[in-house]
C-alpha cells in the first residue's frame, strides 16, 4: 500500500473505530461499503480493507447480503490497543480509564514480585534507567519524557516477569498511560510520591525482594486509582 493510501486507510479506520466505540452506530447498525466509499471519498477497497481489520477487533462482522454488522459491546476485543485508544478519546473516558487501572492493579504488583525473582541483570538495569529518567522529566511539565520512560519502565517490569501473558499487557499499559497524559488525565507534574515508588520497584527488583516489590507495585495502582478520583471522578 502507498504512503498516501495508508494514510487514506488510517484516516477512516480511525474515524470509523472512534464512531463505533462511542456509540455513534448502535449494535445491529449495518455499514454499506458503497456508502462509507462515498462518505470518505475512497476506493470500496480501502474499505474493504478497513472492515478487515474492524473484524478482527470483533468490532464488526460481514453478513452476506446484509452487509457489515456492528456487534454488541461485550464482543468487542477490549484488549486491542487500538480499541482502548478509540474509547479512551470518547465520552465514556472516565470509565474506561477506571477499568483498566483496575486491571493493572490486579497485574503489575504480581508481575513485579515475578521480575525481582526473574529480571535479567539487563532488565535491572533497564527499570533503574527508566526510573531515573522519570526522576529526571517528572518537573517542569515535561510530561512527553515522563510518559516514554514511565511506559518502559512497566514493559520492563511485564517482561521481567517471565510471564509471556503478563508480557503481552504491555501495549495495553501503553495505552492507558498515553490516554491518561494526552487526555490531561494527569496533574501537570506527576505526583512525587509516585516517581519515589518507581525508583524503590526498580531497587526492590534489582535486590530480587519480591515482596517489597509487590507491595510498592500495588502502592502505585492505588495511587493512579485515588488521582482517578480527582481528575476523571
Amino acid at each position: 500500500m502507498s504512503t498516501e493510501g495508508h494514510g487514506l486507510h488510517t484516516h477512516v479506520l480511525d474515524s470509523l473505530g472512534l464512531a463505533i466505540t462511542a456509540g455513534e452506530y448502535a449494535p445491529g447498525s449495518v455499514l454499506r461499503t458503497d456508502e462509507l466509499a462515498q462518505r470518505f471519498d475512497v476506493s470500496r477497497t480501502v474499505v474493504r480493507e478497513v472492515v478487515r481489520v474492524l473484524e478482527s477487533m470483533q468490532l464488526v462482522e460481514s453478513r452476506r447480503r446484509v452487509g457489515v454488522t456492528v456487534r454488541p459491546t461485550p464482543e468487542w476485543n477490549v484488549y486491542d490497543p487500538r480499541v482502548i485508544r478509540w474509547r479512551l478519546a470518547g465520552a465514556d473516558r472516565p470509565r474506561q480509564l477506571r477499568s483498566l487501572t483496575v486491571l493493572r492493579s490486579a497485574i503489575e504488583p504480581v508481575a513485579a514480585a515475578l521480575a525481582a525473582r526473574n529480571a535479567t541483570p539487563e532488565q535491572c538495569a533497564g527499570l533503574t534507567e527508566c526510573a531515573l529518567g522519570m526522576v529526571a522529566t517528572s518537573r517542569g511539565h515535561q510530561l512527553e519524557g515522563y510518559l516514554k520512560h514511565d511506559i518502559a519502565f512497566h514493559r520492563i517490569v511485564l517482561n521481567a516477569s517471565g510471564n509471556e501473558m503478563f508480557a503481552r499487557l504491555g501495549d495495553v499499559v501503553a495505552e492507558v498511560l498515553t490516554g491518561r497524559t494526552h487526555h490531561q488525565v494527569m496533574f501537570e507534574d506527576p505526583d512525587p510520591a509516585a516517581v519515589t515508588l518507581h525508583v524503590q520497584v526498580a531497587e526492590a527488583v534489582r535486590e530480587g525482594d519480591a515482596d517489597r516489590a509487590e507491595q510498592l507495585t500495588r502502592e502505585i495502582a492505588v495511587g493512579a486509582l485515588q488521582e482517578l478520583d480527582v481528575l476523571a471522578p
